[in-house]
């Protein structure tokens, strides 16, 4: 597919009346921040069909763009944070910081492309290559990493997409998800001239109402050597080394229907002689898809395999932190320490439903400094080989209820996923109940995935 670049522009964030320029702010890192300083930056992408004259290229440049630039110079007003930069504000600083300058702009690429709409949006079997040419790239160095970008592209007569990468550090999923609706709310809503949130959607980047144990910043800086160069020791932002993105890996969308996750839930009460368990949705379709990676993978049966999600923390601190909190406030918490034949047979889904379950029930009753050190001990001791699963996302986080003035996207993805091993997990687009699950493999891992995935269905 070919794509071709328009234009790239700066946006400022807007200024009220009182002033004519942006208020200079410097922002901590809090522990929950610290984890993601070296992360690979989240990368999404959001499809919105048009239809009728306003898919016309000339609608497109008169009318959408200038809509969507505005509104996010007004969104980014209250998203402040975003168009800073990560930087250490002094040389003896031992983290780096957000800064926020009057000069601070986000990069918005606007780009064109002559790919088939419907195939590259849809949830079938596509080239990940088609969807990674949408996304654009932060600006990292050494010394100073941009915390987002974005790129705006059009499918001539079909649609556009709004394609995302964004700084671990600087939110998490909650927060990102609040900042794509904010900046929908108010787009729409420049119609009849209203500029301002709702509650739910009014960040609070206030970073110390986030209280932890003093002594948990630095146990995370010691045991992961964030800011030191694999090669020469020195301190960097600059992200570790990945390996080469195969041209095989394609995507996939899966769907477990509300009526799935009751026929996998009934399954585990009927096998299981456990009767404390917790059946949530999160854990039955997480349990699930660890167990079919797992079979799909096949091989050594003793191989050790973990498997990683993110715990929200804002109601399970001292002090509770508020929803719409613009921030980090999650936390990695692995389930270590098992090997591949626990999934292998067919008790291998409700051995993980058992194991997911005890760990998320287990985040009531130990406290962040605990779970701390459980992660610290087991990424330590976790050996060359191990087969690592990870979710990125849950299933009560959803952006399909973020309509511009056009309508309610289509398809959103998590590109980002072929650069670790991950899948994602999202609200459905038209169903209360159920998740959306996207998937990212080698063509030959796919087919094996599918097969095993619909076995049960």
């Amino acid at each position: 597919m070919a794509l071709n670049v328009i234009k790239i522009s700066r946006i400022r964030p807007a200024t009220d009346s009182s002033r004519d320029s942006v208020e200079s702010l410097v922002i901590p890192l809090t522990f929950f921040d610290l984890r993601w300083v070296r992360s690979h930056p989240t990368q999404k992408v959001i499809f919105y069909k048009l239809s009728g004259p306003e898919s016309s290229r000339e609608c497109f440049h008169a009318v959408i763009l200038p809509k969507l630039q505005l509104s996010l110079s007004l969104v980014l007003r209250h998203y402040i944070p975003l168009a800073g930069r990560l930087t250490w504000w002094a040389p003896e600083d031992p983290k780096p910081r957000i800064v926020v300058s009057d000069e601070s702009t986000v990069s918005l690429v606007v780009a064109e492309t002559d790919a088939d709409f419907s195939g590259v949006s849809g949830k079938g079997l596509r080239h990940q290559s088609e969807l990674r040419v949408l996304v654009p790239e932060l600006s990292i160095s050494r010394d100073s990493a941009t915390l987002i970008s974005l790129q705006i592209t059009l499918f001539p007569t079909k649609g556009f997409s709004i394609g995302t990468s964004e700084h671990h550090v600087v939110q998490d999923a909650t927060g990102s998800s609040m900042f794509i609706k904010s900046w929908a709310h108010i787009c729409k809503s420049q119609e009849i001239g209203t500029m301002t949130l709702p509650e739910e959607l009014s960040p609070v980047i206030d970073r110390t109402i986030v209280e932890v144990p003093a002594n948990l910043e630095s146990k995370i800086l010691e045991s992961q050597s964030y800011f030191s160069d694999e090669i020469n020791g020195k301190r960097t932002l600059n992200m570790p080394p990945i390996g080469k993105i195969g041209s095989d890996f394609v995507r996939f969308t899966l769907q477990l229907t509300q009526e799935h996750i009751v026929k996998l839930k009934e399954r585990v009460n009927s096998e299981s002689t456990r009767r404390d368990l917790h059946l949530s949705t999160f854990v039955v379709a997480n349990a699930y898809m660890w167990s079919c990676m797992v079979k799909a993978r096949g091989g050594d049966a003793e191989r050790p395999v973990v498997f990683m999600y993110a715990a929200d923390f804002r109601n399970r601190l001292n002090r509770s932190v508020p929803e719409n909190y613009f921030g980090n406030c999650v936390f990695p918490i692995g389930c270590f320490g098992y090997e591949a034949k626990t999934f292998l047979g067919e008790d291998g889904f409700v051995n993980a439903v058992e194991i997911l379950s005890g760990s998320v029930k287990s985040l009531g009753s130990r406290g962040i400094e605990s779970l701390c050190d459980m992660y610290i001990d087991g990424m330590e001791s976790m050996k060359i080989g191990t087969q690592v699963e990870s979710v990125s996302g849950s299933n009560w986080i959803g952006i399909y209820e973020s309509d511009f003035g056009w309508g309610r996207p289509v398809n959103n993805e998590m590109v980002s996923i072929d650069r670790y091993t991950a899948f994602t997990m999202s609200k459905r687009r038209d169903e209360t109940g159920g998740v959306e699950i996207g998937l990212c493999l080698t063509k030959t891992e796919m087919d094996i995935f599918i097969s095993l995935f619909k076995n049960d269905f």
